[in-house]
């Protein structure tokens, strides 16, 4: 399972995992990667918890193997 993680590292491994963003549409941020768009939380303050990262992470179909390794 992934660890608590900051909106900037969130970001950051998104993009080195091939997605373009993010960019503002409504409520939430949102992170492309072809016909995939995947929601990401409004920053603030404290971390990202571990288990709405596995669940972004399950959304765009990103195993923690690949996950962990970037």
């Amino acid at each position: 399972m992934p660890k608590n993680i900051s909106w900037r590292r969130l970001i950051q491994k998104f993009r080195r995992l091939g997605f373009d963003g993010p960019y503002s549409g409504g409520r939430h941020l949102f992170m492309t990667k072809g016909e995939l768009k995947v929601r990401i939380p409004n920053p603030h303050r404290d971390d990202i918890s571990k288990h709405l990262v596995a669940e972004i992470l399950r959304q765009a179909g990103i195993t923690n193997d690949e996950w962990e390794n970037f």
